[in-house]
C-alpha cells in the first residue's frame, strides 16, 4: 500500500479527538484515511494506519465501524478495515492484518527479537531429558517421533536439532504478525505470539511465546481462560474454558478445554483432551481423554482412548521420573487402570485393572491384559473379534475433523497391515514355542511377566492365524481385482511385486505404517545432509504414505509364499481358490464373532435401569425406542452386509479363475 503523511488539518482533527503521537512525521496513512474514527489514541514509533472502511456485524445486530479508539501503538501497522478499541495498556511492535477485530485487551507485544515458539524443547516421555523434541511449524507426528524416539543415532539427532535451528532463526523476527479476519476480544496478555489469519481469540488470560497457525480452511479458536506458554497450535484446533498449556505443541484439528492442563507434551491430529492431566506424554493422532481423574505422564499413545481413572507412574522412588512407557496404536485402558513404566503395551489392546509388572506385549497385539491378584494375565489376540475394535477403526476416519488442504500427520488407519500381521506371526511362533516349552496340558504359562491361561493361548494361535488369513486374502483378492486370466502363467506374472521396497520389517511411526528400509534411508539421507529441510523431510514421509499399498503387496507377497508353503513359480488358480476360501472363512468367521459381542449389548441384564417402574415389557419398550432393536442397529446391519458382501467378493473371484482349473 501507498501511505501518506497526515495533513496538518488531519493532525489538528485527531488531537481536538484526544490523539497524541510521539512524532506525528512517523504516522502515515491510507489515501483515504478518515480520521474521525480514530479516537484517544497515542502513537509512538513507526505507525502505519490503512483504510478505516468498513464495519463489522455483531451478535444482538449492532455493526461496530472499522477504527481506532482508546488504544496505545507502538510501532504498529494496521492494515484496511481493522476496529480497535480499549487496549488498556499497549500494542508494539505488530503488522496487523485487514478486517481484523481487537477490543478490550491488555496488551499485545513483541518484546525483541523471538522465535515465536518455534525451536522450544519439550522434555517428551523422559522428564529429566534425553528425548527432547523441537517443535516448530512444521513438525509432524512423524518427524516428532523419530527426533524422539532414534536417539541409538547420535548424528541423526545433532542433525535434526540443526534443521530445526535453521527453521526457527529464520522465521525470527522484532516485529509480530497478527493476519487477515483475526479476532482478540477480552484478553489478558500476548506476548511474542504470531496469529494466523481467521483466528479467533476470546476471553485467553495468556499466551505468551507460541504462534497460532490458523488459516481460513482451517480456523483456531482459543476461548475463555486459556493460559499458553512456550506453545504451537496447528490450524483448526480449538481451545477453550482453562486449558492450560506449559511447553506442548498441539497438532492439527485437536480439541482441549474442561481446565484441561499439560506440560512438556505433544499433541497431534485429532487428539481430543478434557478435564485430567498429561506431563511428558506423546500424544499420536487420536488420542483421547476426557476425564478428570485421568493422568498421562511418559507414555507414548496413538489412536487410544483413556478410561477414566487411567494413570501411569514414571518413577518408582529411585533415581526419580526417568521410565517411559508405550501403549502401540489402538490401545486403550479401563477406567481405574494403572500401569507402572517400564512397560509396553501391543496394539490395540486393552489394559484394566492394575499392573506393576512392567511386561511387554509388543508381539501379541489386540490382547485383553487383565489384573488379578496383583498379576498380569493376558488373553492374545481376543480383541480381533470385539465390537469395540472394529467399531474404533470405522470412526477413526469419519472423524478426522482437518480441514487445511496441508495435512502435517501421515495417518494409516488400517486395523490389518504389514505391522500389525508381522506381529501376529511373531505372536503365533511365540505361543506356540510357549506351548511346546511348558507342555501342552499346563494350566498357565508365563510370558513377560504375565501368565496366560492354556485355553487363552491355544485361542490366540487361531485368533491370529484367522487374522493373517484376513489379510492375506485381502490382499490376494485386491491384487487380482476386475482382471481375467488365461492361464496360471498369467495369475503369477500379476502376483509378481512391482517393487522390491517393502521386504522386511515395518514400523508404525505414529500414524505412518512403513517399511523401516525406507525410514532408515530417509535417516541416512538426514545425516549425510542429502535432506536438510523440514518440508523435504516431511514430504519424504508423505511418499512413503502415498505408496503405501505398492508397498504393502511386496510385503504380503513374501508372506503369503511362506505363510501356506507356496512356490512362486507353481502358483495355480487352485492355489489362489484355497487362499480364498481360507479368506472367506476367516471373514465370516470373524464378523459371526463380532454379532455375537455385538449382541450382548441387548441382552436383558444391559436394560437394567430401563423401564424403571415396569414390567419386563415395558423394560423392553423403553430400551427398544431409546436404543433400538439389535436387528435395526446400523452396525449390526452393516455387519450382516459386510459378511453378504465378502462372501460375494470370494465368490467372484473364485468363479473368474475355475475355468483354469484342470
Amino acid at each position: 500500500m501507498n501511505y501518506r503523511n497526515l495533513t496538518t488539518n488531519e493532525v489538528a482533527q485527531l488531537e481536538m479527538q484526544g490523539c497524541t503521537a510521539t512524532d506525528w512525521n512517523r504516522v502515515c496513512v491510507a489515501p483515504d484515511f478518515a480520521p474521525q474514527y480514530v479516537a484517544h489514541a497515542h502513537f509512538s514509533g513507526d505507525i502505519r494506519i490503512g483504510s478505516l472502511q468498513g464495519e463489522f456485524p455483531m451478535k444482538g445486530g449492532i455493526l461496530k465501524h472499522a477504527g481506532l479508539r482508546h488504544v496505545t501503538l507502538h510501532n504498529v501497522t494496521v492494515g484496511n478495515a481493522c476496529y480497535i478499541k480499549d487496549v488498556h495498556n499497549y500494542i508494539a511492535n505488530y503488522t496487523i492484518g485487514d478486517n481484523t477485530y481487537i477490543e478490550n485487551v491488555d496488551s499485545i507485544v513483541v518484546d525483541g527479537k523471538t522465535r515465536f515458539g518455534n525451536g522450544v524443547e519439550v522434555s517428551v516421555l523422559n522428564e529429566t531429558g534425553g528425548r527432547e523434541v523441537a517443535i516448530s511449524d512444521k513438525l509432524s507426528a512423524q518427524l516428532a517421533y523419530i527426533m524422539a524416539m532414534y536417539r541409538h543415532r547420535p548424528e541423526l539427532a545433532v542433525r535434526l536439532r540443526e534443521i530445526a535451528d535453521y527453521y526457527s532463526t529464520k522465521h525470527s523476527s522484532e516485529i509480530g504478525d497478527i493476519a487477515d479476519h483475526v479476532t482478540i476480544m477480552n484478553v489478558g496478555t500476548i506476548i511474542n505470539v504470531r496469529i494466523g489469519s481467521y483466528a479467533k481469540i476470546v476471553g485467553a488470560n495468556r499466551l505468551n511465546n507460541g504462534s497460532v497457525n490458523s488459516n481460513k480452511e482451517a480456523p483456531v479458536y482459543i476461548g475463555h481462560n486459556v493460559i499458553c506458554d512456550d506453545f504451537i497450535i496447528s490450524s483448526g484446533s480449538k481451545l477453550d474454558d482453562g486449558a492450560m498449556l506449559t511447553r506442548c505443541f498441539v497438532g492439527q484439528a485437536c480439541a482441549m478445554g474442561h481446565s484441561y492442563s499439560a506440560s512438556d507434551s505433544l499433541f497431534f491430529s485429532n487428539c481430543q483432551e478434557e478435564n485430567g492431566e498429561a506431563c511428558a506424554i506423546f500424544a499420536g493422532p487420536f488420542t483421547v481423554t476426557h476425564h478428570k481423574s485421568t493422568l498421562l505422564i511418559a507414555g507414548m499413545f496413538s489412536f487410544m482412548n483413556a478410561g477414566s481413572g487411567s494413570n501411569q507412574s514414571n518413577h518408582m522412588y529411585k533415581l526419580g521420573p526417568i521410565h517411559q512407557g508405550i501403549l502401540e496404536r489402538g490401545a486403550k485402558t479401563s477406567s481405574d487402570s494403572y500401569i507402572l513404566w517400564p512397560s509396553r503395551v501391543g496394539s490395540f489392546s486393552l489394559v484394566m485393572g492394575r499392573h506393576i509388572n512392567h511386561s511387554d506385549t509388543s508381539n501379541l497385539p489386540f490382547s485383553y491384559l487383565i489384573e488379578k491378584n496383583d498379576t498380569t494375565y493376558l488373553v492374545p489376540g481376543v480383541n480381533l473379534r470385539s465390537v469395540g475394535t472394529i467399531r474404533d477403526a470405522q470412526k477413526w476416519p469419519k472423524r478426522d475433523k482437518r480441514t487445511d488442504p496441508n495435512k502435517l500427520d501421515c495417518i494409516n488407519y488400517n486395523l490389518l497391515s504389514p505391522y500389525t500381521i508381522q506381529k501376529m506371526y511373531k505372536g503365533c511362533k511365540i505361543l506356540k514355542d510357549i506351548q511346546h516349552a511348558s507342555g501342552v496340558l499346563s494350566d498357565e504359562y508365563s510370558y513377560q511377566s504375565a501368565k496366560i491361561r492354556n485355553t487363552s493361548l491355544v485361542n490366540g494361535i487361531k485368533f491370529y492365524k484367522t487374522g493373517i488369513n484376513k489379510f492375506l486374502g485381502n490382499s490376494v483378492i485386491k491384487r487380482l481385482e476386475g482382471m481375467t486370466f488365461k492361464s496360471d502363467e498369467e495369475i503369477r506374472e500379476r502376483l509378481k511385486p512391482d517393487t522390491p521396497i517393502g521386504r522386511g520389517e515395518w514400523v508404525d511411526i505414529s500414524g505412518l505404517i512403513a517399511p523401516k528400509s525406507e525410514v532408515d534411508q530417509l535417516l541416512d539421507h538426514i545425516e549425510s545432509g542429502k535432506v536438510n529441510k523440514l518440508k523435504e523431510i516431511n514430504a519424504d514421509f508423505m511418499r512413503m504414505h502415498t505408496n503405501y499399498y505398492t508397498y504393502e503387496w511386496t510385503w504380503a507377497y513374501d508372506l503369503m509364499l511362506e505363510f501356506y508353503d507356496l512356490d512362486p513359480d507353481k502358483i495355480t488358480a487352485a492355489d489362489i481358490i484355497s487362499i480364498v476360501n481360507k479368506w472367506q472363512e476367516a471373514v465370516v468367521g470373524l464378523d459371526k464373532m463380532v454379532y455375537e459381542d455385538a449382541k450382548k449389548e441387548f441382552s436383558l441384564s444391559s436394560m437394567t435401569g430401563f423401564g424403571a417402574d415396569g414390567t419386563k415389557f415395558e423394560k423392553e419398550q423403553d430400551f427398544e425406542q431409546v436404543r433400538g432393536a439389535f436387528e435395526s442397529n446400523t452396525f449390526v446391519t452393516a455387519v450382516l452386509d459386510h459378511i453378504k458382501a465378502k462372501t460375494a467378493l470370494g465368490n467372484e473371484l473364485i468363479e473368474r479363475l475355475k475355468p483354469l482349473i484342470k
